[in-house]
């Protein structure tokens, strides 16, 4: 399918690196879990979001990388912005699920903690995100068994197609047992040098 959409900016988050556009924006190589690298990258990419370290980790993964890339569209966050979002990932909420689990196996009755159950949905991070951005456009979580750009171009496509948005953040946002990885893009009609097509996210994605 031709569209006239194009990939306006990207962000990558894995091994110990952010990046925004092929280009660093921090790394850590001594960090040696996922909590001190998110928290050393919070801090130095001067993020804002007082709720950002009650989430869980999937959705600090998804909520820093969105953050990030929306950052540099310079939106006003006291408005609402017309941005469908469109994640999929292969882990689902598992690795929450997992502590929501021992929480109740830990306890003699069925009391576990809320602020971990409220995270056992793996698109909660949607929430979040659109929280701090307003965004009030469509949103939806996919899971698939690998990255699926066929279904993140077609799904993107017809959003903005049928004017339900005026662009598409996707991307891949993946968290289990301390494995990290966050790629997300947007995509609208603003004209780019990247044509929004399949071989081409799947070239940044692999980047």
């Amino acid at each position: 399918m031709q569209t006239n959409h194009y990939i306006t900016s990207f962000c990558h988050i894995k091994n110990q690196t952010v990046s925004l556009n092929n280009a660093v924006v921090y790394q850590d190589k001594t960090a040696d879990t996922f909590t001190s690298f998110i928290k050393g990258a919070y801090k130095s990419l001067n993020t804002s979001y007082s709720k950002f370290f009650k989430m869980d980790s999937l959705s600090k993964l998804a909520f820093l990388a969105a953050d990030v890339l929306l950052q540099n569209e310079h939106l006003n966050i006291e408005e609402e912005n017309n941005i469908a979002v469109v994640l999929s990932n292969r882990a689902s909420s598992l690795d929450t699920d997992r502590a929501h689990q021992n929480a109740i196996q830990n306890k003699n009755d069925y009391f576990p903690s809320p602020a971990v159950f409220v995270y056992t949905l793996p698109n909660i991070c949607i929430g979040e995100i659109s929280i701090k951005y307003k965004l009030y456009s469509e949103n939806s979580f996919f899971i698939f068994d690998s990255f699926n750009a066929q279904h993140l171009f077609d799904y993107s496509n017809s959003l903005l197609a049928s004017k339900k948005a005026k662009s598409v953040l996707c991307g891949w946002v993946d968290f289990d047992k301390n494995h990290y990885e966050a790629f997300l893009y947007l995509v609208s009609e603003t004209s780019s040098n990247i044509k929004h097509n399949k071989n081409n996210i799947n070239t940044l994605y692999n980047t």
